[in-house]
């Protein structure tokens, strides 16, 4: 929707997701769509090479687009096989323990931090 008001008033857009039902249902101008985990719009992690490319399709679609709404979709994957996306960020029970104390320590380290005058 933001996207939408921008273009309105004149300025272009482009966004880079991986919701594809809600980037077309709001209908988004521009879209470079990336079938990756949600937070992870221009690749993965420390992948460097996979984001500036992502980077540089994105401005590309923005500078070439001659018509609204544009949906490009990226050819990078999280994985070849298609079923990281029943398992990713699940949860198992026999993690429950050790997601625990990384938890605990995580907050202990953050209230230390905090104390100290530290902040992110």
């Amino acid at each position: 929707m933001t996207a939408r008001a921008l273009e309105q008033n004149g300025i272009s857009t482009v966004v880079i997701g991986s919701a594809w039902d809600i980037l077309k249902s709001c209908g988004t101008p521009r879209v470079l769509y990336n079938d990756l985990p949600l937070g992870n719009p221009v690749g993965k992690p420390f992948d460097r090479s996979m984001q500036s490319t992502t980077l540089r399709s994105a401005l590309q679609l923005l500078t070439e687009a001659s018509q609204a709404p544009t949906y490009q979709v990226s050819p990078f994957q999280w994985a070849e096989d298609p079923e990281w996306k029943q398992q990713f960020m699940e949860i198992k029970p026999e993690m429950h323990a050790t997601l625990r104390k990384m938890g605990d320590e995580n907050r202990l380290e953050r209230k230390t931090n905090k104390a100290q005058g530290l902040f992110r």
